[in-house]
């Protein structure tokens, strides 16, 4: 295959995976030392096994690191502190692009970035919508309200108001606490009922301070 051929298939894609090189009774292996050549002579920037960039100057778009996150592992979104810091709720920057799913975990240092998947058990699985996270880039990216009930069952102490207070929250009056209440009641977690009623009396709390007489 000539790398024009690949510049034609992938078109404006941020990211592909190898599998679309394989139609037409292409060869695995033929496939497998293109895009190693390629590599190699950095057109391409490989992401993880069987997922690719192009390298620039040949890439058209910037690929925004959410869609790179949800093509790290299929059936993945992003969550936690990456989703809060999305959504305006915390105000440190996160260097890294942190998913969930039921995969095993692991964690990707690539040339666009660091990305990280964090296991949940599949009936957990829920909560998260797809946005359009740039000029017509899509991404799986959880709610705010499913980012905090994530981050804290995956985080041990979470369900404290001590531990909400050192990720200094802000925007809470932007939370739907009927949804945070919802999503934690679905979760059948004491946990995260927990965590649910600090954050919702959190946002009471901020709601009545801008409040106007």
């Amino acid at each position: 295959m000539e790398f024009t051929t690949l510049l034609d298939l992938v078109g404006v894609e941020p990211v592909f995976e190898s599998g679309l090189l394989l139609a037409g009774g292409v060869s695995d292996n033929d496939v497998r030392r293109q895009l190693v050549r390629w590599c190699h002579s950095g057109r391409l920037h490989q992401l993880r096994r069987g997922v690719y960039m192009l390298a620039p100057p040949y890439r058209k778009v910037q690929a925004h690191p959410f869609v790179l996150a949800n093509a790290m592992q299929i059936g993945s979104y992003v969550s936690c502190e990456s989703a809060l810091a999305y959504h305006g709720l915390i105000p440190e920057f996160v260097p890294n692009t942190q998913s969930v799913a039921a995969a095993r975990p692991g964690e990707w240092h690539t040339p666009a970035g660091v990305f990280s998947l964090r296991h949940l058990k599949p009936e957990l699985l829920y909560g998260f919508a797809t946005l359009e996270v740039a000029p017509s880039q899509y991404a799986r990216v959880a709610y705010p309200e499913k980012a905090f009930l994530d981050l804290a069952y995956l985080t041990p102490g979470a369900d404290s108001a001590e531990y909400l207070t050192e990720l200094r929250l802000q925007n809470l009056e932007t939370i739907d606490t009927r949804r945070l209440h919802d999503l934690a009641v679905r979760s059948s977690s004491p946990k995260l009922l927990r965590v649910a009623a600090l954050v919702e009396k959190m946002a009471l709390v901020e709601r009545e301070e801008y409040t106007p007489l």
